[in-house]
């Protein structure tokens, strides 16, 4: 269950994405996992305390027509980094917790399915529900109903988030994320890539995932609104089914805010406030991890601080 609701966490929190050099990733069980331009790097620290780290090539599903067409790669950029991430927190688990037993075709696709109703559980329906309670309550009428669905599917998330922070292991995964966003900053800035270099970048990075979350609110309100007002099944059944364009024009919101320099920065600030929430403060181990990933993804050595990696 851990593993499931650890996948959701970082199926919602996709790692930064460098627009310039493909090169992106995500947190995983004692570890990071780095996109490089031509394959996919995975460090994890082992319990003697070395890095083990791993490769294998990476050719994006958007490399293709039309799964590169706007709005259609942001949906299959989604899909990818989630098969890709339960491939990467399945080996970190073996590598890092010691797990002889490798995933087999059958838990996958449970586990898949039971993260994809988790998802509809609670960031469609319950938020519908709650909405509905707030309809009946207070007589708010369509405009105002979309509005707090699209809040309470914030908070929703902002509380899931703040429970599976409590877990130990989760925190330390909190950490990874803010190692692998220190290290993309720092390499997109042109620093020298030592620990101690990165370690004076910041833990935020402005085409998180977790950035995701305010525009697919602000989405959704829009989007959703366009089913109209049926049956509870009918406007469970229009989200699930609208669910990939709120995606898709999310993700090109992000990829255009990326795209405007200082404006765009501005323009993502509030979104960027929820990483505040899902990183935390690396220590030189966990930097050291991810420079290490990050290498492995660029095939390349980018500085001192990767010699102590195996």
């Amino acid at each position: 269950m851990k593993k499931i609701l650890m996948q959701l966490f970082l199926l919602l929190a996709e790692g930064a994405e460098d627009r310039r050099i493909p090169v992106g990733g995500q947190a995983v069980i004692e570890g990071v996992l780095m996109k490089g331009p031509a394959q996919w790097g995975l460090s994890v620290r082992k319990p003697d305390g070395m890095i083990e780290t791993e490769t294998w090539s990476n050719r994006p599903w958007t490399s293709a027509m039309p799964w590169k067409l706007p709005v259609i790669r942001g949906v299959v950029t989604m899909i990818e980094m989630m098969t890709v991430g339960f491939r990467a927190l399945d080996r970190s688990a073996q590598i890092a917790v010691g797990e002889e037993e490798k995933i087999t075709a059958k838990e996958m696709f449970i586990t898949a399915a039971v993260a994809i109703l988790a998802v509809v559980g609670l960031f469609i329906a319950l938020p519908l529900w709650l909405s509905d309670l707030a309809v009946r309550a207070w007589g708010i009428g369509p405009l105002g109903k979309n509005i707090l669905e699209g809040c309470a599917r914030g908070i929703v998330f902002i509380a899931y988030v703040a429970g599976i922070g409590m877990w130990s292991e989760i925190r330390r995964v909190f950490s990874y994320h803010g190692a692998e966003h220190k290290t993309i900053n720092a390499y997109e800035a042109g620093a020298e890539m030592t620990v101690a270099g990165i370690r004076n970048y910041s833990r935020i990075h402005p085409r998180c995932g977790t950035s995701f979350l305010l525009i697919v609110v602000a989405v959704s309100i829009v989007v959703f609104s366009l089913a109209g007002h049926g049956s509870i099944l009918w406007r469970i059944g229009s989200r699930i089914v609208l669910l990939p364009l709120v995606m898709g024009i999310s993700y090109e919101i992000i990829r255009g805010a990326s795209c405007a320099g200082a404006l765009g920065r501005v323009l993502m600030a509030p979104a960027m406030s929820f990483q505040y929430i899902t990183t935390r403060e690396p220590d030189e181990s966990q930097i050291e991890v991810a420079l290490a990933s990050l290498e492995a993804a660029l095939g390349k050595k980018l500085g001192p601080a990767s010699e102590a990696a195996e």
